[in-house]
């Protein structure tokens, strides 16, 4: 998955989700929260392999067990429209406008403000030194 998308969330939570994304995602997904106060979207097959994973873990993990029971399958209506829960939508900020981008095998919606802010601390020497830790 790839790309950056600029949307709005309306009123009653709703977010038309990329057409692109929803190919690569299929029919169903999953919305659930993600790291840096973000939320990540799985597609149905890759977040039950996530899960399988999270369930593995000793009880000892049950905090982070919990923190990822947190998550809601969603269908897009025929608008392309999926509805986010308040209960994520306050976990990442999001308000009205939003930045949905595809990264690997999943995509993550962000607070637009919340995504220039997070991308404003990477530098060109950050990129570079990560390029070098590469190999490229």
């Amino acid at each position: 998955m790839r790309g950056e998308y600029q949307h709005n969330i309306d009123a009653k939570g709703r977010l038309i989700f990329p057409i692109n994304l929803r190919k690569e995602l299929g029919d169903k997904f999953v919305v659930f929260k993600g790291l840096d106060n973000c939320l990540w979207v799985y597609s149905v097959p890759d977040w039950e392999e996530f899960e399988r994973k999270i369930a593995a873990l000793p009880t000892k993990a049950r905090k982070l067990q919990r923190f990822y029971s947190a998550n809601f399958e969603c269908e897009p209506d025929s608008q392309g429209r999926i509805l986010i829960p308040q209960s994520l939508r306050a976990y990442a900020g999001l308000q009205k406008d939003v930045v949905v981008v595809g990264i690997q095998n999943r995509a993550e919606i962000w607070d637009s403000k919340a995504w220039d802010e997070y991308n404003g601390d990477l530098t060109s020497d950050d990129i570079a030194e990560l390029m070098e830790a590469m190999d490229v």
